[in-house]
């Protein structure tokens, strides 16, 4: 699905209204009734439940007014407060209030502190708060009675419908702005804004319903939006069917690159996922002293010791080894459990100067590119780079917490940058292309904040390029999976012990469910 920012979203319905001749009261009602059906949804029968309807003086103020209307006629009891004077409120929101007082809706302007305690009184006997105050357009901090109006909203503990965003979202960045309204349903109009998505904003938005309110597609579809979610009917699209007449060499090698002293494990996983994910073969290049007494985790994995002078790191005697190794392969991963120790700069230098094929780059891989970016510029070949907030902090010299503030923008400038595909992992993994596209991924949770996770990944990303995905869809495709397997094991033992194995383990199933429509 499409993500547009406010910006866009107010192109969208001005193109609608000035061009297509779509009244905009026509998609202010239309918003209204969206917003009704969730609250009916919510809550059941309407008839004599209380819901106090809070309405700004916007367009989001006026979809709270009809909003207020719908739910008055059938039979709710209705608490309306306003947060303007009735004459500052114009267009298609003036249309909306002037109904409501024709209806004999009362109203309050709360526009000072003396009105607060009708609030906290309609707050202490209601059923239901309906957020209208503030729109997805919000730049500065939110101040004064506004403010003062979603504290005791949020101290109520009353549940909350917000209308497009919750009132204090940035609805850009997801930043709250100073205050912001706690919702349990958010229900947005016509496409998903950023903020709703991204952290804080999706902390704040509850339940997300994206909402048709009758805006045509035509006008979405001119707006060149480069900014979707991962839906899993896209995910189900990019994975291969399994032919009959095959066998393993068609579903790819995967060269895996990693493991050192103290870090044996972290190729494995990326091996062992690789394999799950339905590569044909999956070799795992270790350092002499590791690979002769190393178990992999799998039968399956193919072990090459590489020559490290006795040393457990990888050095420079090895790297004639690993470019002869990588003749063969259809994608060479580097860098899980690599060490910084040794000479990992040179090694991924000889990579990048030699790949034919795709290449990842993952782990202690990244921390060495830090030392040299300038090596991404010998490639020839599609690279995929999965960072954590972390790693791209090296990569770019920007703080851990401007990363995280701007991580849609920092991603994507990377990924245009440098010419390779960028999966910023984390809470709502972005994937960035090189040509501006990018997709903020959905499925995934706190339980798979676990050692060895992003292992997972990387090697889920390589098993699905090895069975000839473009590299840009296995990265799309491989964040989704990764987060819906995740989500597969959370359901049955919880967030608390899962680990990295369980995420490869539940791999086969979730890829079926995907591709089965289960």
């Amino acid at each position: 699905m499409k993500v547009a920012t406010p910006k866009q979203m107010n192109q969208i319905d001005r193109i609608s209204i000035e061009q297509f001749g779509i009244p905009g009261i026509v998609l202010m009602e239309n918003a209204a009734s969206c917003v009704v059906n969730e609250i009916s949804s919510f809550i059941g029968q309407l008839p004599g439940k209380r819901v106090i309807v809070l309405a700004g003086k916007g367009n989001n103020g006026g979809d709270a007014f009809a909003v207020a209307r719908k739910l008055f006629n059938k039979g709710a009891e209705i608490r309306l407060f306003v947060t303007a004077k009735k004459e500052e409120i114009t267009g298609d929101a003036a249309i909306n209030i002037s109904i409501v007082e024709k209806i004999d809706i009362e109203y309050v302007e709360i526009i000072s502190e003396e009105q607060l305690d009708l609030l906290k009184d309609s707050l202490n006997h209601g059923d239901l708060v309906v957020d209208g105050l503030l729109g997805t357009g919000l730049k500065g901090n939110v101040t004064g009675i506004v403010a003062k109006i979603i504290d005791l909203v949020n101290f109520s503990r009353l549940p909350v419908i917000a209308i497009d965003i919750p009132s204090g979202i940035n609805g850009e960045t997801g930043k709250v702005m100073g205050v912001a309204v706690k919702a349990h349903r958010t229900v947005t109009f016509g496409l998903p804004k950023p903020g709703l998505l991204i952290h804080p904003g999706c902390e704040y938005t509850g339940k997300l319903v994206t909402a048709d309110i009758g805006i045509p597609r035509k006008v979405v579809d001119s707006m060149n939006i480069k900014l979707n979610t991962i839906e899993e009917s896209l995910v189900s699209k990019i994975l291969p069917l399994r032919l009959p007449d095959t066998n393993k060499g068609n579903y790819g090698r995967i060269f895996v690159i990693g493991g050192s002293n103290g870090m044996t494990g972290a190729g494995g996983l990326t091996a062992a996922s690789a394999l799950r994910a339905g590569a044909g073969l999956v070799y795992l290049g270790l350092p002499s002293l590791i690979a002769n007494k190393y178990n992999p985790p799998l039968l399956e994995i193919i072990t090459i010791p590489i020559e490290d002078n006795k040393s457990g790191y990888f050095t420079k005697d090895g790297i004639p080894t690993v470019v002869k190794q990588m003749e063969n392969m259809t994608v060479t991963v580097i860098g899980p459990g690599l060490s910084t120790k040794g000479d990992a700069v040179e090694l991924l230098d000889a990579i990048a100067e030699h790949a034919k094929m795709p290449i990842i780059i993952d782990a202690d891989g990244l921390n060495a590119l830090a030392l040299n970016l300038n090596i991404l510029k010998k490639l020839k070949v599609p690279t995929v780079i999965t960072p954590h907030p972390g790693e791209m902090s090296r990569l770019t010299g920007i703080s851990v917490q401007e990363v995280q503030n701007n991580r849609i923008d920092i991603t994507r400038d990377f990924a245009a940058k440098w010419k390779v595909i960028t999966v910023l992992k984390g809470s709502r993994t972005i994937v960035a292309l090189p040509d501006g596209e990018a997709y903020i991924n959905l499925t995934g949770n706190p339980g798979m904040a676990t050692a060895g996770s992003g292992d997972v990944l990387t090697g889920i990303i390589a098993g699905l390029i090895g069975q000839g995905i473009k590299p840009e869809e296995a990265a799309i495709a491989g964040v989704y999976l990764h987060g819906f397997a995740g989500d597969r094991v959370a359901d049955v033992k919880g967030i608390y012990g899962l680990i990295a194995s369980d995420i490869i383990n539940e791999l086969p199933y979730a890829i079926k469910a995907v591709k089965e429509g289960t």
